[in-house]
């Protein structure tokens, strides 16, 4: 694993000896992976919905209706 030194400001240094008090995680680097794991995570979701609002920008309009639409990307997700 690679080591880094960071730096945070002191709001958010105490709030993560809070968490690690806490006994949320074992240690402030514990919490930071989660952290980034988490915004991954979120930015793939991000990423999905953006290129599924270029497609449909560029497929044009519609006469599906809104429980149709609904029910396609619902499907879509479950694969």
């Amino acid at each position: 694993m690679a080591r880094q030194s960071i730096s945070f400001t002191k709001p958010n240094d105490e709030w993560l000896k809070s968490q690690v008090e806490s006994q949320e995680y074992s240690s402030k680097s514990e919490l930071v992976n989660d952290l980034i794991r988490q915004a991954r995570n979120q930015q793939r979701e991000i990423d999905w919905i953006k290129a599924k609002l270029e497609k449909a920008e560029k497929s044009g309009f519609t006469n599906a209706t809104k429980e149709q639409i609904l029910a396609q990307s619902k499907s879509d997700i479950r694969g």
